[in-house]
């Protein structure tokens, strides 16, 4: 294999299994563990070219970093007290070919200490090996402010000796959710438009969602959300047709990924197994019935109200309030579904652009024209994609 292909296959599908297995071993300390690994893939980028590639590189940076790490025990005097317990951890086997550590790595980086902000980026870096400055472009920062919001996380990791574990029982539903809306967030960040620099989020986002499903394969809301990304994903090419935004309903059914749509299904029917229902599993399968049009050719809305109201038992998210306004409108008519967005929060839906886009939509319906015109105008001004703003322009000049 050659050499870079070899480091770029560790970095791709062993890096944060590698630092899961070093960073408790270095007494929780996740940066030193990192900097291990760099000097252990500076040190295979001088040693392979004249040595070759060992039978197993992965192994042989693990051990390359483990020796960093207790020459850097030896060296920090700071550290004497605690060197001896940390070298007879680093000294221990090497991570064994069957034993998978990352499920703890997640729940550290989602530990309720941590902000809930950069919980979503330190999972990306430390578990997928993403740097600062890729993170930051998708999150609209400047590389300095990641890098330093991304050290002062693990610092804190560090410093309250947050354990490498899985959390007991009683934790358990909590800090599960919270590595899923983390892997969440991060997906729906990158669902802009193609051309938008945070785009290729979506694809680390949706391989975070297969680790989970791998480590935690009976967990149902797991599949729910990998089969939600894959839906939503599916689609991504049919809604930016030709650098246009296409809303759901107009797209063309021929632009679906049927491959990715099927892998969906797949993971919905294996959640459903377990007959636990969770938010994801029903988002996921309110995407499973927009799906079904691409076989039926049509939409079967009711069921997706019926879903909408199953999910506001699950959630009180703003987006859902609107999805199920939305559905009801197609079902009962448009001044149904103003009715029903009319009840949501006020001081929360007038930033909140879908919510201002239905409700122009639901008064173009019904005639009210100049309402209309004045909740398109303020969809625009919140719409933060210019394909957007444009669609949006388009449907507000055709109200005459």
């Amino acid at each position: 294999m050659p050499i870079h292909a070899a480091i770029e296959s560790f970095m791709r599908e062993s890096y944060g299994q590698a630092l899961a297995w070093l960073a408790p071993r270095a007494g929780g300390d996740i940066a030193a563990a990192e900097d291990a690994l760099s000097e252990g893939l500076l040190a295979a980028l001088r040693q392979w070219p004249e040595e070759g590639v060992p039978q197993e590189p992965v192994a042989w940076l693990i051990t390359a970093a483990k020796r960093r790490l207790i020459d850097a025990q030896r060296r920090d005097a700071t550290r004497e007290k605690h060197a001896d317990e940390v070298r007879a951890a680093l000294e221990s086997p090497a991570m064994p070919a069957a034993q998978d550590e990352r499920l703890p790595l997640l729940f550290v980086c989602t530990h309720p200490a941590i902000n809930e902000a950069v919980r979503a980026p330190l999972m990306l870096q430390v578990v997928l090996g993403l740097d600062a400055e890729r993170i930051a472009s998708a999150y609209l920062i400047s590389p300095a402010t990641m890098s330093q919001r991304l050290v002062r996380a693990k610092a804190r990791i560090k410093e309250l000796g947050i354990r490498f574990a899985v959390p007991s029982v009683e934790h358990w539903t909590e800090r599960v959710e919270s590595v899923l809306a983390a892997i969440y967030a991060a997906y729906t960040l990158g669902r802009g438009d193609p051309a938008d620099d945070s785009r290729d989020l979506t694809t680390e986002a949706i391989s975070l969602a297969r680790l989970l499903v791998t480590l935690l394969p009976e967990e149902p809301e797991a599949h729910g959300l990998l089969a939600l990304c894959l839906h939503c994903e599916a689609r991504h090419a049919a809604q930016w047709a030709d650098g246009r935004y296409i809303p759901l309903p107009e797209q063309e059914v021929q632009r679906w990924q049927a491959a990715l749509q099927e892998e969906a299904e797949q993971h919905l029917h294996l959640a459903s197994q377990h007959q636990r229902l969770g938010r994801y599993q029903l988002e996921a399968a309110i995407q499973s019935v927009h799906a079904s049009r691409r076989l039926s050719g049509y939409t079967n809305w009711p069921a997706i109200a019926c879903l909408y109201h199953g999910l506001l038992a699950h959630t009180s998210a703003l987006g859902a309030q609107v999805g199920h306004a939305i559905a009801q409108s197609h079902v009962h008519g448009a001044s149904f579904g103003l009715e029903m967005l009319e009840a949501a929060p006020k001081e929360r839906a007038q930033s909140h652009q879908p919510w201002w886009a239905a409700r122009a939509d639901f008064l173009a319906r019904l005639h009210r024209t100049d309402e209309a015109r004045a909740a398109y105008q303020m969809a625009i001004g919140l719409s933060e994609l210019s394909a957007v703003r444009e669609f949006l322009r388009q449907r507000c000049a055709t109200l005459g």
